[in-house]
């Protein structure tokens, strides 16, 4: 039987702008990050729980090509294949390929869910930090004090309940939370040679959340403020995955 339902939720983004110093702009491979996804999500399907994945407008998800690389997984090659084996079997047992569009899930349907999960990789600077549909979805797991889950440039998504139907402003106003840092973006400038134009961290900032960026975020330590819980980088995966189905089970 179903402990119960979570939606994750994916962006359809296969690129995301770097501005370099020549005044050109270069569109950068990315997606969803590998680990931040599957190691979060096989801890849901561990507890017992169903997934249902979304997108804006139903895509299939990318696989960010970086989060691939054995540098990621410190050398553990068997840890990178337990990782990509699982996003195997969601494509043969779930919804994966074909994602849910935000439009297609109604209020009615998000009375059924009981917490909501958004990975990293640099997509969800592309296309989930300004859609309406997302900011609807994100308010009601707020309004109902629902487990919320947000990793590396995932927490960009929540300002998307500034663009809500009927929006009272930005939801997480004074919430503490921990992202993919200005500090970890300059490596990733330097890296592609420009400038990243969205800054998570800055972002939610300038709305009014409290960002908490000391250094052992960086080394894996999650945020967890009210119904959301926060990590900054692919080092909070486990650690996410535990404390989000550990919310998931007290609601």
């Amino acid at each position: 039987m179903s402990a119960g339902k979570v939606l994750i939720i994916l962006s359809d983004s296969d690129k995301f702008p770097v501005h370099k110093p020549d005044g050109t702009i270069s569109h950068e491979d990315t997606g969803v990050f590998l680990t931040e996804l599957a190691k979060p999500l096989g801890q849901i399907l561990d507890a017992g729980y169903d997934v249902v994945f979304a997108s804006p407008s139903g895509k299939s998800p990318s696989i960010d090509p970086l989060s691939e690389s054995l540098l990621v997984y410190f050398g553990n090659w068997w840890s990178k294949r337990k990782d990509q084996e699982l996003i195997k079997r969601m494509e043969i047992e779930n919804n994966i390929r074909s994602p849910r569009p935000f439009s297609s899930i109604t209020d009615e349907e998000l009375k059924t869910f009981d917490g909501v999960f958004i990975p990293g990789g640099h997509a969800p600077i592309s296309d989930l930090g300004t859609n309406p549909e997302l900011g609807r979805i994100l308010l009601h797991f707020h309004n109902e004090h629902k487990a919320t889950a947000v990793i590396c440039h995932g927490p960009y998504a929540l300002l998307s309940t500034k663009y809500a139907p009927n929006s009272p402003g930005f939801a997480y106003k004074g919430y503490k939370l921990t992202s993919w840092s200005d500090a970890e973006e300059k490596l990733v400038e330097k890296m592609k040679g420009g400038e990243v134009p969205v800054k998570v961290e800055s972002a939610l900032a300038a709305e009014g959340a409290e960002m908490v960026t000391i250094a052992s975020k960086k080394l894996g330590d999650i945020t967890v403020d009210r119904e959301v819980v926060s990590g900054a980088n692919p080092m909070a995966a486990n650690a996410l995955g535990s404390k989000f189905v550990e919310m998931l089970k007290a609601h």
